[in-house]
């Protein structure tokens, strides 16, 4: 469905600034049927990839297909088989809910009464129909990102892709968002979504781990997790640097984070009443639990996910 191989990016120098690079050789394939998430911090290179894939912006080198279709050399092709979100509304705030709905259909060559039964079925199932003549400006940030999920598989692509998804909605709107994704999986649409929040990249299949412009790590949330171990200690400290020398009496690594150090261990219950016996003094606060995403992004690079 999505085959990508040795994606590079530059963007070029401007106003003086010099040209910097955003991706650095991509390589990474998606299936149908499937939820992917690409998380990582801002600027690690996400939305650059976000408008590769959706033809606003060419590669710089390497190749990136669509079913089959180069976006560089097809990018007509490509754009009849997906559907993009954008983070930014796109949606006209002056037109009714079904205004814009019908212009969307109308650049896909829907017409006529075929065009009206679908987005009746489609304002049906969102739940929108006693709002189809209301102004867009009139409704909830959530009903507004419904209208965007609706207007974007309005021509039933295969591939919908969404760029920070969630952004300005409250948990109940995600919520139901969500839900309409999972909805959209069971109908046979792929979603490849951007994001930087880990509650959101934990409800993927599978995540895509960015920083700096490369993959850092790829494959289930669950799985990706379980390479650091059981167990994440948290240590606060007013002297990270002395701590550290202290606790290699211990078997395990750590690594240190301003004023904290983080310890990956299978053993952490065991550890902390020994670390408080000989230490405790020199300890503000100690914590132990489950490693999260947010934890392994730091294993893999050593700085916390900002």
């Amino acid at each position: 469905m999505l085959e990508i191989k040795d994606l590079t990016y530059h963007y070029p120098k401007r106003n003086g600034s010099p040209s910097r690079q955003a991706l650095k050789g991509i390589n990474f394939s998606l299936n149908a049927c499937e939820i992917v998430g690409i998380l990582g911090p801002n600027g690690s290179g996400k939305t650059t990839l976000f408008k590769i894939l959706s033809t606003l912006i060419a590669p710089s080198h390497g190749s990136v297909k669509i079913f089959g279709k180069d976006v560089l050399l097809e990018p007509d092709k490509v754009r009849q088989s997906i559907g993009v979100i954008f983070q930014n509304p796109s949606l006209d705030k002056k037109l009714s809910v079904q205004e814009n709905l019908i212009h969307q259909g109308h650049l896909y060559g829907l017409h006529g009464n075929a065009l009206k039964e679908k987005i009746s079925r489609e304002l049906k199932r969102y739940a929108l129909s006693e709002r189809a003549r209301d102004t867009v400006e009139t409704l909830s940030g959530g009903m507004q990102r419904r209208i965007e999920i609706l207007k974007g598989t309005l021509h039933s692509p295969a591939l919908l892709l969404m760029d920070e998804p969630s952004a300005g909605l409250d948990i109940k709107a995600r919520k139901e968002m969500w839900e309409h994704l999972k909805q959209l999986k069971k109908e046979g649409i792929t979603v490849l979504l951007t994001t930087h929040l880990i509650e959101e990249a934990e409800r993927c299949d599978r995540l895509v781990l960015f920083n700096e412009g490369s993959i850092v790590a790829s494959g289930a949330p669950s799985k990706i997790k379980e390479e650091i171990g059981q167990e994440v200690i948290v240590i606060e400290t007013s002297d990270p640097q002395a701590l550290a020398a202290k606790l290699k009496i211990f078997p395990f690594s750590y690594t240190l984070l301003a004023n904290t150090l983080r310890v990956e261990t299978n053993k952490g219950h065991e550890f902390i009443p020994q670390i408080m016996d000989k230490f405790g003094e020199d300890i503000i606060s100690i914590t132990v639990g489950k490693p999260t995403l947010e934890d392994f992004f730091i294993h893999k690079t050593g700085h916390k996910f900002v």
